[in-house]
């Protein structure tokens, strides 16, 4: 009976196309599918569906950020899950890029329903509170199953050609992109934009060492604060301490060390990383284990004095914003994907 209903769900939008596209902002085209207990929204960055072209999905990071955001008086703009960093142009000469809204996460929001960080939050007198169901939602495997369904749909679209799919995450929608290909068996090549090779929660702990060493914080500090960490992470397999704070969700699966499922994966891979990233500072090992296990299907490029978002590094260790590098890494992957 289910099977019977996502037919007849994929049947319905495809006739739609013959009548009317939902058009965002004269950039993107919107898509629903809705499930039983879900519906997944995503964005075709286009607004005509005349060529075949392969899929390029792309997995944004972390935080309920939408899609668009609708200002009071000015223009709606898009955020996209970061894509307005690349040459959109570029990409779309060779494929139908595609982005998933994130979890019960509006398309579009209101900018009085945004935070400092552009995050959707229900009620705007509460900045630090996330919807609960995104909280509850919010995990690795989901990511996972919903992009599946997504790519399920496309793979029966007249205007997708199936010969090739890119699958490409940065930070956390790296960890997404990572469990896609590991099991779907048409992602034909694989992108990792500041990546953390061992999961998540490591990055805080070798935090506090860094700042002990450079004596920001005492090694006391430290050894607290870690013995902290380690007691996070060991609630986060406790299902009481789960259902009280569903937040833990998010690191227990998101610390998945992800350098045990790349080895098992076959397609090509590229692993793209700013050296003053310390969310991707354990990459420079991992091309060790890929010769450990006599695999050749790295390949890596390391980003000398760039951050997390591949912006320039100051003297002060800040990033500086007026210096940027999105479009540089991820024209130099499209290339690579052409190869």
């Amino acid at each position: 009976m289910k099977n019977t209903s996502t037919i007849v769900l994929l049947f319905l939008v495809q006739i739609s196309f013959g009548q009317s596209l939902n058009i965002i902002n004269n950039q993107a085209i919107q898509f629903s599918l809705k499930q039983k207990k879900d519906t997944i929204d995503f964005i075709l960055i286009d607004t005509k569906l005349d060529e075949i072209k392969p899929i390029f999905l792309f997995c944004q990071g972390s935080l309920p950020l939408p899609l668009f955001v609708k200002p009071e008086k000015e223009k709606m703009w898009m955020i996209g899950g970061g894509i307005t960093n690349f040459d959109l142009k570029e990409i779309k000469k060779n494929y139908h890029l595609i982005v998933i809204s994130m979890p019960k996460t509006p398309v579009i929001v209101n900018e009085k329903n945004l935070n400092k960080s552009y995050c959707y939050i229900p009620n705007p007198k509460d900045p630090n509170e996330f919807d609960k169901d995104y909280v509850k939602s919010d995990y690795l495997e989901n990511y996972a199953n919903r992009a599946e369904i997504v790519l399920k749909f496309l793979r029966k679209q007249n205007w997708v050609d199936n010969s090739k799919l890119i699958v490409a995450g940065h930070s956390q929608g790296s960890k997404v992109a990572t469990l896609i290909a590991l099991k779907n068996k048409q992602v034909t090549n694989l992108g990792l934009f500041g990546a953390n090779p061992f999961g998540r929660i490591d990055q805080n702990i070798r935090d506090y060492r860094k700042s002990a060493e450079s004596k920001q914080i005492t090694w006391e500090e430290a050894d607290e604060r870690i013995e902290l960490t380690y007691k996070m992470f060991k609630d986060s397999y406790d299902e009481r301490a789960l259902i009280e704070n569903p937040n833990l969700l998010a690191w227990k699966s998101f610390s998945r060390p992800l350098i045990n499922d790349w080895l098992k994966i076959k397609i090509p891979t590229y692993l793209a990383y700013g050296t003053n990233d310390i969310a991707s500072d354990l990459c420079d090992l991992v091309p060790l284990f890929y010769i450990q296990n006599s695999k050749t299907n790295l390949t890596y490029k390391r980003y000398l004095n760039l951050e997390h978002n591949f912006f320039e590094v100051k003297e002060n260790g800040r990033a500086n914003y007026e210096k940027e590098h999105w479009k540089e890494v991820m024209d130099e992957f499209i290339k690579w994907t052409l190869k």
